[in-house]
């Protein structure tokens, strides 16, 4: 089957954007399951790749179209890759809100006096074309980088502003949008999933 339309798995306004910047060029329409009033589905799993399945054949059963999720995180060398599928909830309590603000100031608490500051973004990418779909294209990568003290740069979400790549010589935040979505793991994961997909007929 071709692709024409997907719901993105999805409700992070950041996400949402680079993705949709991402397909544009594809000729496929990109759905946000917020849009379709989806909740976002429970992440109970200790993997990237089965949270993000959950994610997609959650969002595909309750729309009933071919759905993307992504799992992405931060992976910290010096915590023994945390914190990981737990990134977006890093310093939430119980049921507590989800803070960016938050999670970086806990992430700096943990690492303060720490001078190992190696870490590494994952994103795995899954795609479903329905909700029993025997066989999910799933793409990965990650993104090498290491994390400073003082926030750099207005762009991104998350933990971009302490992501600091030496090859740059800035932080995530400091890039263009096009660069970060040409250099980043998401960016690279999406070059990796387009590329199954066209090797399996499903995109031109």
């Amino acid at each position: 089957m071709m692709l024409s339309s997907l719901v993105l798995a999805s409700g992070n306004a950041g996400k949402i954007k680079e993705f949709e910047a991402l397909f544009a060029p594809l000729g496929v329409k990109l759905i946000s399951q917020k849009s379709l009033n989806i909740p976002d589905a429970p992440e109970p799993h200790a993997t990237f790749v089965e949270n993000a399945l959950a994610k997609a054949r959650h969002a595909s059963a309750l729309s009933g179209l071919p759905a993307l999720a992504d799992d992405s995180g931060l992976c910290v060398h010096a915590l023994d890759g945390e914190p990981g599928v737990h990134s977006a909830r890093f310093a939430q309590v119980l049921d507590g809100p989800r803070s960016d603000a938050a999670n970086n100031e806990k992430l700096l608490t943990v690492l303060r006096g720490v001078t190992d500051r190696r870490a590494w973004y994952v994103a795995v990418l899954v795609l479903v074309t329905r909700p029993d779909d025997p066989q999910p294209v799933i793409a990965q990568a990650n993104w090498h980088g290491e994390i400073v003290d003082q926030a750099r740069g207005d762009n991104g979400f998350g933990y971009d502003p302490y992501f600091f790549l030496k090859e740059e010589g800035c932080c995530v935040a400091e890039l263009a949008p096009q660069k970060k979505n040409a250099i980043s793991h998401r960016g690279m994961a999406m070059r990796e999933l387009v590329a199954q997909l066209r090797q399996a007929g499903m995109l031109a």
